[in-house]
């Protein structure tokens, strides 16, 4: 069986990197953003199971409490997906 030709390595370049940021670091605002969202989404949470009946529109919003919670959470872990 015939061997195939190999590529020159030149031919195939990468493209250049923009100057000024290093693309392996994330920026500043992703950990203190995560942070925010998953501390957020769980002080939701325990709020709402604590204090539903003294904050009138928690009490009104029912499982939805639950859905906004799991969001904020799952915004964070979103997030966390763009720390380097």
């Amino acid at each position: 069986m015939p061997k195939s030709r190999r590529r020159k390595k030149d031919d195939a370049q990468a493209p250049e990197p923009r100057e000024g940021r290093d693309p392996s670091v994330s920026g500043r605002w992703v950990v203190p953003t995560m942070l925010t969202l998953l501390l957020l989404g769980l002080v939701w949470i325990v709020t709402y199971y604590l204090l539903r009946e003294h904050i009138g529109f928690m009490d009104a919003l029912g499982g939805w409490n639950l859905v906004i919670g799991m969001g904020l959470i799952t915004g964070g872990f979103i997030t966390a997906t763009q720390w380097k």
